[in-house]
């Protein structure tokens, strides 16, 4: 069921917007008691899951019951993330989702589903795990709030993967991550219908269907003047939400490009990006746009670490960003890679293939560790001040000695690719 859509390419929401289109949906829904909300965490800040779930704490009060950050395998958020991201809902409601225990298996997707489904690249059954909590916690309505976007791991962010991923086990996220690295990352971006989407559906609609789950999806874009605005709201119970929040947002944050892209710098925003595992949207999300023989500048201030998990940051360190063949055989002789299929996934995603060069400049790393994982290195301070976020514009920039660049603010918000690259 549709509960409520509106968006449009032009479309800006203002708060009180917002805020009333979210009363009116809990208005309809009626008296409820116990209500549990599943926004992102604080690496999704831009999604505007923040004041939406302030809006929903607002109206039922003491009926929410607690809130849920989706992490998957991210760190827990700080209590200054939550106040920064959350402001006024008590500290005290949050809880920390632990992908490796405290999980309920609500059933197993067939391996034969998923060999069909992968076109015979993966053959594996699927475990639908959601924290206890969804399953333990016998809530009237379980809100899951988050921004539609393109995404490298399953086409387009959000919808159920909140669920089964963000509030999911090892397994299943080790898993659906391989699934669409061995698929092939660029057959998926920008794209609503792929494998890992297939999967997730099968599973909600095979073995979630008692869970009141209700889908709160976002489409955030930037206005003209550089400043981020809401574009699109749709909330609904099954994937019509979510269908439509994927036609606007490919309206909203997919640049189509004429000729592919020379010289790239990527802008890291510290207070969203302290991980390669994070940060390497920079790679995910330009690919496609970048030219053979190209380069990839990544100005990163707060970039402290590879993986946010202790176990995936050390499976980085160890084996590095090599090319897909590398990575499938290092899976075929090595447990530790088999037992961390999203770390494997993760270092195909961060591999240019040897097309184009990727130079990190990192605010907490050294030089050694960004090469020992096959990156090349630059510094900060010394690329920032010629490729100075204060003053370059997001899209084609000139710079003063005639070089020139295409830059990007923050490569979490949308989707770049040439047309021969994307079909």
């Amino acid at each position: 069921m549709l509960y409520y859509s509106k968006g449009s390419s032009s479309t800006i929401f203002s708060d009180e917007e917002l805020r009333s289109a979210l009363n009116s949906v809990f208005d309809k829904i009626g008296s409820v008691k116990r209500v549990l909300a599943i926004p992102p965490d604080a690496t999704r800040f831009h999604s505007y899951a923040g004041p939406l779930t302030v809006f929903a704490y607002q109206y039922y009060q003491d009926r929410l019951k607690a809130v849920l950050p989706a992490l998957g395998t991210h760190s827990p958020m700080t209590y200054s993330q939550i106040g920064h991201m959350f402001s006024t809902i008590p500290q005290e409601l949050f809880k920390v989702h632990d992908w490796r225990n405290g999980l309920v298996t609500l059933g197993e997707v067939p391996a034969e589903f998923v060999d069909a489904v992968s076109e015979h690249k993966v053959r594996y059954p699927w475990l639908a795990q959601v924290d206890k909590e969804l399953v333990e916690g016998n809530y009237d309505v379980i809100y899951s709030i988050g921004q539609v976007v393109p995404h490298e791991v399953v086409g387009m962010a959000n919808y159920n993967k909140n669920i089964f991923v963000g509030t999911g086990g090892s397994e299943g996220i080790n898993k659906s991550h391989f699934l669409g690295a061995a698929y092939g990352m660029e057959r998926i971006m920008g794209r609503a219908d792929t494998p890992v989407r297939k999967v997730l559906n099968y599973a909600s609609d095979n073995f979630a269907k008692h869970l009141p789950i209700i889908y709160i999806q976002t489409v955030v874009g930037k206005d003209d003047s550089g400043k981020l605005v809401v574009r699109g709201l749709y909330i609904g119970d099954d994937v019509e939400c979510f269908l439509l929040a994927s036609k606007l947002s490919l309206k909203v944050n997919f640049e189509m490009l004429d000729e592919p892209l020379h010289k790239v710098v990527v802008y890291l925003d510290p207070q969203e990006f302290k991980s390669t595992w994070l940060g390497n949207k920079s790679i995910y999300r330009t690919r496609m746009a970048i030219a053979d023989e190209g380069e990839l500048v990544v100005l990163a201030p707060g970039l402290q670490e590879f993986g946010e998990d202790k176990t995936i940051d050390k499976l980085i360190r160890k084996y590095g960003y090599v090319k897909t063949p590398e990575v499938l055989d290092f899976v075929k002789k090595n447990e530790d890679l088999q037992n961390n299929l999203s770390a494997a996934a993760h270092l195909i995603h961060g591999s240019s293939e040897g097309r184009f060069t990727i130079t990190y400049c990192p605010g907490k790393l050294s030089k050694q560790e960004i090469e020992s994982v096959n990156f090349k290195y630059a510094h900060l301070q010394t690329m920032t001040q010629r490729y100075n976020p204060e003053t370059l514009k997001d899209g084609f920039n000139i710079l003063p000695d005639g070089e020139k660049i295409f830059y990007i603010s923050n490569p979490a918000l949308g989707l770049w690719a040439y047309k021969e690259k994307f079909n």
